[in-house]
């Protein structure tokens, strides 16, 4: 069978794959449109990330496939219906990168509220801005917000509530006498309740009808005073121009945002100049494990359905 993997993958999980089938590996195959369409020609199955747009010409040009394997849990760049309208099945990696994106919230959650680790600059060129930072605020006893509340938001709950955190959760699908927040010890609230509540608040919901610009300028308005929000899932779900006037003015107290309404985000957006801000390149749930443990999974997966 013949495999094509367009983006990076673990080398041991291609070595899996490579020892069973014919395999294309090209991290490099996303970015030539010509090259994937002709590779996708021949393609039984095919291995993506999250910047392969499994839909239109790349569709229709997968015209032997039976699999398409995603290395993560997001499926907002592959059209699962139009997928299975032909026959093909979609994996996603779930609950492999789980552990890395809680890790980042709980991280940056820490750093945004302390606010006191981007002084180095300061410090090496002799200043002290000792009385500046010496108001931080701690994670312990502090309140985390979980919009959706499925495995990644599970673990990060754990997680906060290691430190010391009070955590409160909305998820459109589960209902307040859902047995998982009673096994949790997590509260159910409203989205409303929570924007009153929560000192930070972090997003793990995909980016759908519903949720786009869940987070707008009234919202936004909502939330706690100093509050911080966090998205790890997907851009579009908050709205870019509210969150950076409400970063600008003060009202919210910090954000982390890993995931952009564009990607790679243009230069000289909407962020520039503002306050206690953390932006990163759609990292949170890659790491060196998580890569690993995503990159095994979907092998033995395709390996399984390809045998």
């Amino acid at each position: 069978m013949r495999i094509v993997i367009t983006e990076f993958m673990d080398e041991r999980a291609v070595a899996q794959l490579q020892a069973k089938h014919d395999v294309l590996y090209d991290p490099k195959l996303v970015d030539d449109a010509v090259a994937l369409h002709a590779q996708a020609a021949g393609a039984d199955a095919i291995v993506v990330r999250n910047r392969t747009q499994v839909r239109g010409e790349l569709l229709a040009a997968l015209a032997k496939c039976r699999l398409v394997g995603r290395l993560g849990v997001g499926l907002d760049n592959i059209d699962v219906p139009a997928c299975e309208a032909r026959g093909m099945k979609v994996i996603p990696a779930t609950g492999a990168n789980a552990l890395s994106v809680a890790e980042y919230v709980i991280a940056t959650a820490m750093m945004l509220l302390r606010g006191a680790y981007q002084s180095t600059g300061e410090v090496v060129a002799g200043k002290w801005p000792r009385n500046a930072l010496s108001s931080g605020r701690e994670i312990g006893g502090k309140t985390l917000g979980l919009v959706g509340f499925g495995s990644i938001g599970q673990l990060t709950a754990k997680l906060a509530q290691g430190v010391g955190m009070t955590v409160i959760a909305h998820d459109p699908v589960l209902k307040a006498t859902d047995a998982v927040f009673a096994r949790t010890g997590v509260q159910h609230a409203s989205l409303d309740e929570m924007a009153a509540q929560a000192d930070v608040i972090s997003l793990h919901v995909p980016l759908v009808a519903s949720t786009r610009n869940l987070f707008d300028t009234r919202r936004l308005g909502a939330m706690k005073p100093g509050a911080v929000l966090i998205n790890s899932a997907r851009g579009g779900v908050v709205d870019e121009a509210a969150l950076a006037a409400a970063l600008k003015s003060g009202h919210i107290g910090g954000a982390a945002l890993d995931v952009f309404e564009a990607e790679p985000m243009p230069a000289g957006g909407v962020f520039a100049g503002c306050p206690n801000l953390v932006l990163t390149p759609h990292i949170a749930g890659v790491s060196a494990e998580s890569n690993e443990r995503v990159s095994l999974m979907i092998a033995q997966r395709v390996l399984e359905e390809l045998a």
